[in-house]
């Protein structure tokens, strides 16, 4: 099921603070793909969708998942787990992840964000996401000494390049941790920010 197009992706946190696990599923057409933790002996299945009243209701293999909303109800050989909420922020990442994306960066004032897939494409949504720039991933020069990785591209419209150092960044508003140190240079306007790999 993976990467498809249409798909997606949610990362829910089930349990209380003793039992708490993360819970990952991606849909398709009819079915959905779930990642359980090891507790459960089934690290991976595909549920196929069945009829539900309200939300979408899927089985298979001893599992039933109900998803409504931003919760979901699992049920593990009839025993029912600790409710789930989806986490937005993981469900974005993991959904990048599952769809092809190796590294990820964000940025805010305005808010941006990155995705490469190596030797594939690199997309620049920036501006809130009221604009983009996707161009074809051009082979990285890297400085090991330095330990900085640049990305740069010119078109018949725009100059693109993006750095890559290894150094610790932290996001501005979040606060969240990142391994790495993103700077976007989008014909000569700078956007700074923080990003990690996926795979």
């Amino acid at each position: 099921m993976l990467p498809q197009r249409g798909a997606q992706t949610f990362v829910y946190e089930c349990g209380n603070e003793a039992t708490r696990f993360e819970l990952v599923t991606r849909t398709g057409p009819g079915e959905i793909a779930v990642w359980l933790p090891p507790q459960f002996s089934r690290p991976y299945l595909v549920l196929g969708q069945t009829r539900a009243a309200s939300g979408a209701r899927y089985e298979g293999d001893g599992v039933l998942l109900w998803t409504h909303g931003a919760e979901a109800l699992l049920e593990v050989d009839g025993v029912r787990q600790k409710p789930c909420r989806e986490n937005r922020r993981r469900s974005i990442w993991e959904h990048a992840k599952l769809s092809g994306v190796d590294f990820r960066a964000v940025g805010n004032e305005p808010g941006w964000t990155l995705e490469l897939r190596e030797g594939r494409q690199m997309r620049f949504i920036y501006d809130y996401g009221q604009s983009e720039v996707t161009t074809p991933c051009p082979d990285p020069v890297t400085d090991l000494a330095a330990r900085r990785t640049v990305y740069a591209t010119t078109d018949d419209e725009h100059q693109l390049t993006v750095t890559l150092s290894g150094e610790p960044c932290a996001d501005t508003m979040s606060g969240e941790q990142f391994s790495t140190t993103v700077m976007v240079s989008l014909d000569g306007r700078m956007f700074h920010g923080c990003g990690r790999p996926l795979h």
